[in-house]
């Protein structure tokens, strides 16, 4: 197969689809926390401050194992590798579901974080392995339909179901269709084990520290860190703002988030699209002046009609995801092929810890005074992202330099 072929072969969309169908179970039984946020701190009497810990609790978690994972990523066959992490997934979020108090769903969400950590990192190391730089963008975007998907489908699905049972059954729902996407894993997911004729016979804590204190990484590093960090502040208690802020019924919750999720659905390859056609680094910058922007202007809402609140969570989700497929790619291409297991752990660990760190600092700033009152100080959450935001785009610049640097120092 040319890896320089920016077209893709039947097996390379077969393995596409695998990939972009498990992302979107561990990505919707993350972003469910968020609509169900007012179901769940209602049912359970849970503060804001205590949602925010349950959120980040999988942040945590999934942080600590991206680490622990990474000295032996490149050890195995990551089929294997995704499908053992997989598994223990399906455990977490069936926990979730049972879930009855505080400290259960806590614990639960602990588990999940464990195992549901580490799958984006390995599929992002088959993506690396299986696709050239140059088709990286289409895939990033593909990858982050599961993102638009979780909402057109999962979601409203969710919300319905909680409306309809308890809060508890969209993730028993997630676990059961994860289920089933395990055996595609089994059977159509081609092995890959290009990397482990590469391996130096370095032991897995040296492993670890030569990806860690490699110089070129620091910057990928950095600039993941900076990105989860401006993506992850709003996403927590975006059911809370638009239920006790903007005064969505919890019955119009489905048709917002369906309706900005179809448009994301459709953005993301065409995102992806731009991104190998256009410089990746001026489509992030776009899109975070663009969040930026629409996140100021959200968050000093307060009762306002359906049809404008839908309106403004398809802007502000256009900005935050059109961030990610840029990045991303960019990302992808700056470890070396026999460290990408190892970076690509490194980097998720780093990813779902600045995910926790913004939730709990979401969580600290806003405040309700009782359950059905409106959220206080969202706006501030805005000011933080802002900042945030502006660094990322200088960083996202030098990344796209250290990649242009290295694409043009490696032979065709």
């Amino acid at each position: 197969m040319d890896k320089k072929s920016t077209s893709f072969t039947g097996n390379q969309k077969l393995q596409i689809f695998i990939l972009a169908i498990t992302q979107f179970t561990v990505i919707l039984d993350f972003m469910v926390m968020s609509p169900l946020g007012d179901f769940m701190m209602k049912s359970l009497s849970l503060s804001p401050s205590q949602f925010g810990t349950a959120v980040s609790a999988y942040a945590y978690s999934a942080g600590l194992s991206g680490l622990l994972t990474a000295g032996f990523a490149d050890r195995f066959d990551r089929k294997k590798l995704l499908l053992f992490f997989y598994t223990g997934f399906i455990v977490g979020t069936f926990l979730c579901g049972l879930s009855h108090s505080y400290y259960q769903l806590v614990a639960a969400r602990i588990l999940t974080g464990i195992f549901g950590g580490v799958i984006g990192s390995i599929s992002l190391a088959i993506i690396t392995d299986l696709f050239s730089l140059e088709q990286r963008g289409r895939v990033m975007g593909f990858m982050q339909m599961g993102f638009g998907a979780s909402q057109v489908l999962g979601v409203p699905i969710g919300l319905f179901l909680a409306n309809r049972w308890d809060w508890s059954a969209p993730f028993l729902l997630v676990a059961i269709l994860a289920c089933l996407i395990s055996l595609l894993i089994v059977f159509k997911l081609q092995p890959i084990t290009g990397h482990l004729s590469l391996q130096q016979n370095k032991t897995v804590l040296r492993h670890l520290w030569h990806t860690l204190v490699k110089n070129n990484y620091y910057i990928g590093f950095i600039s993941t860190a900076l990105l989860s960090l401006g993506a992850f502040m709003m996403f927590p208690f975006g059911s809370a703002f638009a239920v006790n802020n903007l005064k969505i019924s919890p019955a119009q919750l489905p048709l917002l988030f369906l309706v900005s999720g179809v448009c994301a659905l459709f953005l993301m390859p065409l995102i992806g699209r731009l991104s190998d056609k256009i410089n990746k680094a001026i489509i992030f910058t776009i899109a975070s002046v663009w969040m930026i922007i629409v996140c100021l202007v959200y968050t000093q809402l307060g009762e306002t009609p359906l049809w404008m609140a839908i309106g403004y969570n398809v802007l502000l989700m256009m900005g935050i995801m059109s961030r990610m497929v840029p990045a991303m790619a960019l990302v992808s291409a700056v470890p070396e092929q026999e460290d990408r297991g190892a970076f690509m752990s490194i980097n998720s660990s780093i990813q779902q810890i600045s995910g926790g760190i913004a939730a709990s600092i979401a969580g600290l700033i806003v405040v309700q005074a009782h359950k059905a009152a409106p959220l206080e100080h969202y706006d501030k959450v805005a000011y933080v992202l802002s900042g945030i935001s502006i660094v990322g785009i200088y960083v996202i610049f030098q990344v796209a330099k250290l990649v242009a640097k290295k694409s043009a120092a490696t032979p065709s």
